[in-house]
């Protein structure tokens, strides 16, 4: 049958939410959704064809009351409340299938509306899932009580389920805890010649913060690291400061577009502040005189957020197959809330005093000896909510006394008070709010009080449910169970001891009506007249108390039999709606009347105790501020402990955190997530005062140890202990990772315009201050350009005089004359194994290293024999072509090697160098030994020191020393190009004399234009100890 046109007019002030509908039912994917779409129509927010079944929108109907609910929430799902069911209509409709696994009610008909819905007992799931999706809900109820059959049901908005921020009606006469999500805010961004303003708004505590004057980075990886309910964009983002320049994909602005993208955003023009303020009071629902606290940022004296490269890099946020830093700082056991405090306080350094007074608790922490409080955590958001909503139960009220006897504890006990007063500075920076520790005392104290004063406590004997022999305990479970044992008795006195007049009455009732007859019954069974039986019974379903059974009715009534008066004041047991329920059932007029009073009278017992719930939730709301302040004192306690606990397990220590001058130093630092008591790693030591410029071979762990120091240098700066046997950390202002990128497709950007938008932010924002570790930079270009390109970044990093490290496989950074003065250089270091070649110790080292191993990779990931030995032929190849092809170079000029051909040109300066050096000091040999291709040196050489100085085919010459020449020039000879390498050696004393001649050949040699490999020995000052070190 054809559909009849439906003529109702659209509402102007509707068509933009209309619109937003259908882009929803666009959405939907399910074959039963898209069905239930085809009877929607686009002419009112519900999506009703008034000319369907169900459809009807007259005044006065049920579906005209809908529409003027969701004219007030436009964009919210609609659930109402009818009878046992909360049911949806139209759209609302359609979502509740797509995304709550609901089904149609009735089925999908071509002449009724679309509706679903879900029983009562399913309400929190269906919530779920729909805020799940990014959806809010807002629920109507039913108004109690029973109405006239002729009339609907009173109806009333009771609330609204938000992403973050779920639907508590009813929760007062709750007896089960339920969990809450963590809040989710709304967040708006604007823009100003100082940077972005991002503003936060959490309608769960009624806060919110602004911090300005961050960077595009900083901007992204907050929105990147929290769920936000709503994102709103000023009108300041479409252009640049000049308002010349279009919000988009390349220029200022590209990365916060990326990330928006796509995303359901809404513009703004006003202060961002007050709209957001409006904003969030129009979509949660609350009055306009509802105040909001601002929660201040100090921005001085501490480190900068932790950008979203660094912090994804460092484990803080989830990234596939990096380790998760912040599962390595507590127990696994310790509660979400304590997680994420410290992903929060990891991301947000605090202020260098915050630090230390977090450092110094910690201490306490691992050496106290007493028992501590258990920390019972809270989240301060849920009880914002519940008491905001006077809908606390008496499970949270129990709750928030336990949280104020963990505070007193702390402070009463004498081992404790100390740790106590030094959580106050971390509790005032995550809350807030500013208490001093003897109004938090006071507070904490009146609290305890006034609670304790309502609150039922465990084991009450005036709270005994009643209990008699004849009436069947489940019935009076059932009705008192939900209401006995939270408030004190002395509170609702009357209406306690109206339920026990009451339920005295209907055992009465019982005993005098339906024993006599299940006397009877059991009599007939012993007899031999009859086989009658019968019980008292409780049947929840209809919350009544029958007797049921059959064959106990006399054959010949008689006056003498006993139980037949009571027999004949039997009835049948009915429904709610009047109809019988069964032949065996069966009830008494007086049996009826006394459930009747006992169910009245339980109903207002348990009203009463909420009433004096949600008194007492008045109460306390006076102390609202110190209730968020101990939920968050007690969830940061909770965290310090297990992660001193934690910490001392994997043996990790505290560093000392100096001053702004201070060099960074590291001994015995650990990889973060190896457990050095379980795990076999390598620990590596060192002192920067500058930048590392850091080669080593493929898998030699150059990305894991910027990786361990980035984590343990912020762990360091936010007071917490790091994976190292020592350690000193100054004052940085903020640390920044870089590891490698890859492309964006969705931006449109290769992996080397992703690279540069990294170094731009790099570029911009570090100081002298800070701690910039760079891996593998340039990676996505020609390998000269990309070598330039990070040798200038390189001489920028050594001009601002900040920490960090550069790792690269560019060893032509290595050749190149660089306008630096402290650049260092480092290396992974490599190791001879049995079988030949070079195997890497993870062991950072002085020096250089140009050997990536590349072969020994492939091979070990399984790649074949056939190719890599095609990959060394073309290597060699190249080699070959590359060495008759080069020019040596020095300061510009052209290096002609004829004279220095053969080593032993060179004997006669070496033996003047070394004996000018050492001053007859020591006793030296007077001949330099020279072995050629394919020759080896004697054995008198072994264990003895040496200096030598190795030639390259390309005609460059390495000066080293060591005290196992043998093995030395084995090492040298199974790199590429240097098989047939001839060497020039003098043997001396000791190693220390060895390190000394080492220093002056290649200072010497250079200055009188001898091309030389390796120049950073030069700056050497102490002899002691042999750096390992390759001419590669």
């Amino acid at each position: 049958m054809k559909r009849r046109q439906s003529y109702v007019p659209v509402d102007d002030r509707d068509k933009e939410h209309i619109c937003w509908w259908q882009e929803r039912m666009n959405l939907c994917q399910k074959p039963t959704t898209k069905e239930m779409i085809k009877l929607l129509i686009p002419t009112n927010l519900l999506g009703l064809d008034p000319n369907l079944r169900h459809g009807s929108l007259r005044d006065g109907s049920l579906n005209a009351e809908l529409l003027d609910a969701k004219r007030k929430f436009p964009r919210e799902v609609l659930l109402c409340r009818i009878g046992e069911f909360y049911e949806a209509c139209g759209f609302d409709a359609c979502i509740l299938v797509e995304f709550a696994g609901l089904n149609p009610m009735g089925g999908i008909r071509v002449n009724a509306s679309p509706r679903a819905g879900c029983p009562v007992a399913n309400l929190r799931q269906t919530l779920d899932n729909i805020t799940q999706q990014g959806l809010s809900v807002c629920v109507m109820e039913e108004v109690q009580g029973a109405a006239p059959s002729k009339y609907r049901k009173d109806r009333f908005i009771a609330g609204h389920a938000h992403p973050g921020s779920p639907y508590i009606y009813g929760l007062a006469a709750a007896d089960s805890d339920f969990e809450f999500p963590e809040p989710c805010p709304v967040v708006g961004i604007s823009q100003s010649v100082r940077g972005y303003t991002f503003v936060s708004v959490l309608e769960m505590m009624r806060t919110y913060t602004v911090e300005d004057g961050l960077t595009e980075e900083a901007l992204v990886t907050k929105l990147r690291s929290v769920q936000y309910q709503q994102l709103f964009l000023h009108r300041s983002l479409r252009g640049n400061s000049s308002g010349s320049v279009k919000w988009g994909s390349s220029g200022d602005g590209a990365l916060l577009w990326a990330e928006c993208k796509g995303k359901d955003v809404e513009w703004f023009d006003r202060d961002p502040v007050s709209f957001l303020l409006d904003k969030v009071k129009e979509m949660y629902d609350i009055e306009d005189q509802a105040e909001f606290r601002e929660i201040a940022r100090p921005s001085l004296k501490r480190p900068r957020p932790v950008y979203l490269g660094t912090a994804s890099q460092a484990g803080i946020l989830p990234v596939p197959e990096i380790p998760s830093l912040l599962k390595v700082l507590v127990p696994s056991d310790t509660t979400s809330l304590c997680v994420r405090y410290l992903r929060d306080l990891l991301l947000n350094p605090p202020p260098y005093a915050t630090a230390a007074a977090i450092q110094e608790c910690l201490k306490l922490m691992t050496s106290v000896k007493c028992s501590i409080p258990e920390f019972l955590c809270v989240s301060a958001a849920k009880l914002v909510k519940l008491i905001g909503a006077r809908e606390v139960n008496h499970l949270e009220f129990s709750r928030i006394k336990h949280l104020a006897e963990d505070v007193l504890y702390m402070h009463e006990n004498n081992s404790l008070r100390d740790i106590f007063h030094l959580l106050l500075e971390p509790t005032i920076l995550a809350s807030g709010l500013q208490l001093e520790a003897e109004q938090l005392v006071t507070d904490c104290k009146q609290l305890v009080d006034r609670i304790s004063s309502v609150i039922s406590c465990t084991g009450d004997p005036e709270q005994l449910i009643n209990s008699y022999e004849h009436v069947p305990d489940d019935f009076f479970i059932d009705f008192e169970s939900s209401w006995k044992g939270r408030v004190q008795r002395k509170h609702s006195e009357d209406f306690y001891a109206d339920v026990d007049k009451k339920a005295a009455e209907l055992n009465l009732a019982i005993v005098g009506d339906f024993l006599p007859v299940l006397a009877r019954a059991k009599s007939l069974v012993r007899s031999c007249y009859g086989n009658g039986n019968g019980e008292i019974c409780y049947v929840p379903d209809h919350q009544a108390v029958w007797f049921k059974g059959k064959g106990f009715m006399p054959l010949l009534w008689g006056s003498e039999t006993p139980g037949e008066e009571e027999i004949k004041r039997l009835i049948p047991a009915l429904d709610s709606k009047g109809k019988k329920v069964g032949d065996d059932w069966h009830t008494t007029g007086r049996v009826e009347s006394a459930v009747m009073s006992y169910r009245e009278a339980a109903t207002k017992a348990n009203f009463a105790v909420v009433k004096a719930l949600r008194c007492l939730s008045d109460d306390v709301r006076t102390y609202l501020n110190t209730i968020i302040f101990i939920s968050m004192f007690c969830v940061i306690a909770k965290a310090f402990f297990a992660h001193a606990s934690e910490g001392k397990r994997r043996k990790w220590v505290f560093p000392v955190l100096g001053g702004e001058q201070e060099p960074l130093v590291f001994s015995g630092l650990l990889p973060y997530w190896l457990d050095s008591t379980q795990d076999f790693a390598i620990p590596n030591s060192f002192e920067m005062s500058s930048i590392f410029l850091l080669t080593g071979p493929n898998g030699g762990g150059k990305s894991s140890l910027l990786r361990s120091v980035c984590a343990a240098t912020l762990l360091g700066l936010c007071g917490l202990m790091v994976p190292a046997s020592k350690a000193v950390i100054p004052q940085l202002d903020s640390i920044m990772l870089r590891v490698v990128s890859q492309d964006s497709p969705s931006e449109g950007k290769s992996l080397f315009q992703m690279e540069m938008a990294e170094l731009k932010t790099l570029l911009l924002e570090t100081t002298r201050r800070s701690l910039v570790l760079v891996d593998e930079l340039c990676k996505g270009t020609d390998v000269q350009k990309g070598t330039c390109i990070l040798a200038s970044v390189l001489e920028n990093f050594d001009r601002l005089g900040c920490l960090g490290i550069v790792s690269t496989h560019l060893h032509g950074l290595l050749d190149m004359k660089l306008d630096t003065n402290n650049v260092v250089l480092k290396a992974m270091g490599t190791r001879k194994v049995l079988q030949g070649g070079l195997q890497p110790t993870w062991e950072l080292i002085d020096g250089e290293c140009r050997e990536s191993l590349a072969f020994e990779t492939a091979k070990g990931e399984g790649v074949t024999e056939e190719i890599l030995d095609r990959a060394k032929e073309l290597y060699e190849e190249m080699q070959k072509k590359h060495l008759s092809q080069s020019k040596p170079m020095v300061d510009g000029n052209e290096v002609r090697h004829e004279s220095a051909r053969n080593l032993k040109d060179l004997e006669q300066e070496v033996l003047r160098i070394c004996k000018d050096q050492l001053n007859g000091t020591f006793v030296l040999s007077s001949t330099c030994y020279f072995v050629g291709a394919r020759q080896q040196p004697p054995p008198f050489t072994s264990n003895h020191s040496c200096v030598y100085i190795l030639q390259r085919p390309d005609g460059k010459f390495y000066v080293g020393q060591t005290d196992n020449l043998s093995g030395r020039i084995a090492s040298h000879r199974t790199s590429m190009g240097l098989k047939q390498a001839p060497f020039l050696y003098l043997p001396v004393s000791n190693k220390s004399v060895a390190c000394q001649l080492e220093t002056a050949l290649i200072t010497q040699l250079t200055q009188q234009g001898l091309n030389l490999v390796n120049k950073v020995d030069q700056r050497h000052k102490h002899f002691g100890i042999s750096p390992v070190e390759a001419p590669f």
